[in-house]
């Protein structure tokens, strides 16, 4: 699944190719026709992504709601038109640029109370600048369940996915079991802070980097991390342990990140 630092980008790089212009929409798989009906021939106002959710805003009080899941994916490409392929839900057409959007999750219209809602239902979002990290704490304060699971909850705190979340807790030295209320104030910034910074740099980079030797080149990055996937700690050299949260891989290095129990 794509994790919080793709959309962003997405929404930025669709923003600039597709906002405030009249799209043509349409639904070449013909899963979506109704929906691209209401859509098509009406100017995009703009493009946001609140976590792991793309908004497509539309004069008409009308927005196209994207949320990729484990298998979407987004195309893009400059005109003149290539064939869509049959797997593509719903192509967006505008002056220069087309966007593709193959096997999202969700691919809905809401009208603007929908809007609220599904907003409503997203935690503040560690890349949005109107965020409130408040919200997240509290939650997490008041929580039994461990501090790994919630930053990826994205009811909790919006953009983390699973890969962000080994990286996090390793930078900041915290073990993923540590329950939720264990967790003080001073921490949680800490979490905060790097998850924004981390994120932000994998929107401009468009690639996960949690590793910095020395300063960051102009040149394009692959995937560097520091314990995911990795079999021994690059601060210890000890083993690196993998278990599953939720059903998702975590890797946790045990001397590195103590596992902090309730306070008080």
């Amino acid at each position: 699944m794509p994790e919080g630092h793709t959309i962003h980008r997405a929404a930025r790089d669709h923003q600039r190719i597709l906002a405030r212009q009249k799209l043509i929409v349409s639904s070449p798989q013909g899963r979506f026709s109704e929906g691209a009906s209401l859509l098509n021939g009406q100017i995009c106002s703009a493009v946001e992504a609140f976590g792991k959710h793309l908004l497509y805003k539309f004069n008409n009080e009308y927005t196209l709601h994207i949320h990729l899941g484990l298998f979407g994916r987004i195309q893009k490409q400059k005109l003149p038109l290539a064939e869509p392929k049959s797997s593509v839900r719903i192509r967006l057409i505008g002056k220069k640029h087309l966007v593709d959007i193959i096997g999202p999750t969700i691919c809905e219209v809401l009208g603007q109370k929908g809007v609220m809602a599904l907003i409503g239902r997203i935690g503040p979002d560690v890349l949005r600048p109107d965020a409130n990290p408040d919200f997240a704490f509290e939650k997490i304060s008041r929580s039994k369940a461990p501090i790994g699971r919630l930053i990826m909850d994205q009811s909790v705190m919006a953009g983390i996915g699973n890969i962000y979340r080994s990286e996090i807790l390793w930078r900041q030295a915290i073990h993923p079991e540590t329950p939720g209320r264990a967790i003080d104030r001073q921490t949680f910034n800490r979490i905060w802070d790097d998850a924004s910074a981390l994120l932000a740099i994998g929107v401009e980079r468009n690639a996960i980097i949690t590793v910095f030797d020395g300063q960051l080149s102009k040149k394009r990055y692959g995937k560097k991390f520091n314990i995911f996937g990795k079999a021994s700690c690059p601060k210890c050299e000890g083993e690196i342990r993998r278990f599953e949260i939720s059903g998702r891989r975590t890797f946790v290095c045990n001397t590195c990140q103590p596992l902090m129990r309730q306070l008080g």
